[in-house]
């Protein structure tokens, strides 16, 4: 692995979801846009998604044999233990020898094995905290780091109050771009801009509460003359929710249009989500932080369902910060499949109420996160 002696160097570490790569990616692009000679390495979970998506995006990345631990497996930790001893290992040399002035954790697997051994090298280290309670791996870097980004009041819990800075989850800089009118957006789904348009998020692999109470709402949602649904059901889904509609409808589905469900738009992934979320009047979706971020910076209604298969169920603690400030509608998991669809369609009809959410959570918006944080990054290596 070359280096130059005398070039910028830094480290990104994390991934595992969409919700960890593209705040990375952003924070990348922000150290590249504020010094173009920058050399950026990307450390990340191998088999994971960052192992695609970050050489998409044009960056470099190594892999570490990296795995979560089971909670509800016990027994099954030991091979994670010796892969984890194994990623620290590894983590050791690249780090040796790319030789980073700097090193950033966003979270994921790979994160804690790398920020580790940057720290015990004497290397400064930068976390992204993006939930709002904060996991076991980043109460532990968090001794050592220099600096860490937040995007919820209150980390004080968490963390040592003169190393946080409040700077908000980057989120994809192509929503923010889009030109788009609603109208030309819900155009391009093939549907009618006079309607109301839900947007249901099941994020890029699935979510399986989301989906199953939509399959059982569709005779439902056909029967709504005034209300289009655009339902991305993650991959891990799509053939289920297709066989599902086909046994309804009596007719395969061979495109994302919906035969006999005309205000049925399908698929397993969205690749315009600027598009999505302009045409969307209300979004439903999980609580993740990077989905979170993103709604409050485009202004989006939301009603969300937080997963109860996550850590310390820092989804629900997401949602409930945005609730207690009536800047989204809450829907519990277990009570999904009972009061989803009825919530959202009397929400998405309720012209005051969408804007009285859309108004809240804009106040949430922090903006110019990516470019904050690439500040703070370099500040760390000007202290050297």
């Amino acid at each position: 692995m070359e280096t130059k002696n005398n070039a910028l160097r830094v480290i990104i570490s994390g991934g595992g979801t969409g919700g960890h790569i593209f705040p990375a990616v952003s924070i990348a692009n922000a150290i590249k846009e504020l010094r173009p000679d920058a050399e950026v390495l990307f450390v990340g979970a191998e088999g994971r998604m960052e192992m695609q998506r970050v050489p998409d995006a044009g960056y470099r990345i190594i892999g570490l044999p990296v795995a979560g631990f089971d909670r509800k497996r016990l027994w099954k930790n030991f091979a994670v233990l010796i892969k984890l001893v194994r990623s620290q290992w590894k983590a050791r040399r690249i780090l040796k020898e790319f030789k980073p002035q700097v090193a950033v954790g966003v979270g994921g697997y790979a994160s804690g094995p790398t920020l580790k051994m940057a720290g015990a090298m004497g290397i400064p280290t930068l976390i992204q905290e993006q939930n709002s309670y904060a996991g076991v791996t980043n109460k532990l870097l968090a001794r050592k780091a220099g600096k860490i980004c937040v995007a919820y009041e209150g980390m004080e819990k968490f963390f040592p109050a003169d190393k946080i800075i409040m700077t908000g989850n980057p989120v994809r800089q192509n929503l923010l771009a889009g030109k788009q009118t609603r109208e030309e957006a819900i155009l391009s789904f093939g549907f009618n801009p006079e309607k109301k348009t839900i947007l249901i998020l099941g994020g890029s692999l699935g979510a399986r509460t989301i989906n199953r109470t939509l399959v059982a709402a569709l005779d439902t949602i056909r029967a709504q003359g005034d209300v289009q649904f655009i339902w991305q059901t993650g991959k891990i889904y799509i053939q289920q929710v297709k066989d599902a509609i086909t046994t309804v409808t009596g007719e395969a589905i061979r495109n994302t249009q919906v035969p006999g469900i005309p205000n049925l738009y399908v698929t397993d992934f969205i690749k315009d989500m600027a598009s999505a979320y302009t045409a969307a009047d209300l979004v439903i979706s999980r609580a993740g932080a990077g989905s979170i971020s993103e709604f409050c910076l485009l202004r989006k209604p939301v009603i969300l369902v937080p997963s109860p298969n996550v850590a310390e169920d820092h989804q629900t603690k997401n949602a409930l910060a945005l609730v207690n400030k009536d800047a989204a509608i809450y829907v519990k998991d277990a009570d999904a499949m009972e009061r989803l669809v009825p919530v959202a369609l009397e929400t998405v009809t309720d012209t005051g109420r969408l804007e009285a959410l859309s108004n809240n959570i804009a106040k949430l918006a922090l903006p110019d996160s990516a470019i904050i944080i690439a500040r703070e990054v370099l500040k760390l290596i000007d202290k050297l």
